[in-house]
């Protein structure tokens, strides 16, 4: 039954882009023929819905329910348009995640970048305008175009918002390098073999690894001694073992974390038990 509903809604999914399609058009839709769309799509929700209930029956949590539901492609994706959405809140609180807890240093990276997101997000705004303008004798057109142009701009604003309040964090054990919201990568203090400032503003894309460029540069390379494992944004793993990174005081952040590790390396072993 679950591949069916999901074949169902792979062949819904199009159906319904092409009827929008059609109704900003212009174009006349029989009746019968939204109606069965429209009964097509909470037929599709139900069925969603029960297989939702019998899987929460059989032991599995919400989440693993869910990615037995979704596509793990279209639930990333999902994921990040949300994580944006809730960093424009925290954007808005001045709570940055993961910040502020004890023992734990965070390195921002977004400074660079905002002058031309800024710079995008007004010549959205712009466009919103001038197309609400153009398309006020099309009431239904202006609508939907009204609404794809303001999603654009918080949009754009979501991505800046999520550098803003997803910083580089360093605690006594691991260093998680972010970008945006799709990019959270843990690596473990004992896996870096070294880390130095490094200016580069061209990155070619090599095996193994991570170039998390802003405002298409980084100023902070790391070399692990094994391999750390990222996740794209789609969901594919991608086993790295150089990151290149940007921090907008990249020499704190590579003194912190050079600290960080002689602490790690030079730290007493334990004492050995009592012999029996």
């Amino acid at each position: 039954m679950r591949r069916a509903v999901r074949a169902a809604a792979y062949a819904l999914l199009p159906a319904e882009v092409v009827l929008a399609v059609c109704l900003v058009a212009g174009v006349r839709i029989p009746a019968a023929v939204l109606l069965g769309a429209e009964a097509a799509v909470v037929a599709l929700l139900g069925a969603e819905a029960v297989l939702y209930v019998r899987l929460r029956r059989r032991g599995l949590g919400r989440r693993a329910a869910v990615r037995a539901l979704v596509p793990e492609p279209v639930a990333r994706l999902l994921g990040h348009e949300l994580r944006l959405m809730v960093s424009l809140v925290r954007w808005a609180a001045r709570r940055p995640d993961g910040a502020g807890r004890p023992g734990t240093r965070a390195f921002g990276h977004a400074r660079d970048q905002a002058a031309y997101l800024y710079g995008f997000a007004f010549v959205c705004v712009v466009e919103t305008v001038g197309m609400s303008y153009l398309l006020a004798s099309w009431p239904v057109v202006h609508a939907v175009v009204l609404v794809l142009d303001v999603y654009t701009v918080l949009f754009v604003l979501g991505l800046h918002a999520a550098s803003v309040t997803r910083p580089h964090l360093l605690d006594g054990a691991v260093l998680r390098v972010r970008q945006g919201a799709h990019t959270d990568l843990a690596i473990p203090l004992e896996r870096i073999a070294a880390v130095r400032r490094e200016l580069r503003f061209s990155h070619e894309r090599e095996e193994g690894v991570l170039n998390l460029a802003v405002a298409s540069q980084t100023s902070l390379t790391v070399e692990l001694s094994e391999p750390v494992t990222a996740v794209r944004l789609l969901g594919g793993p991608y086993p790295v073992r150089l990151v290149r990174c940007h921090a907008d005081a990249a020499r704190a952040l590579a003194e912190a974390l050079g600290q960080a590790l002689t602490r790690a390396r030079t730290a007493p072993s334990p004492a050995p038990g009592r012999p029996g």
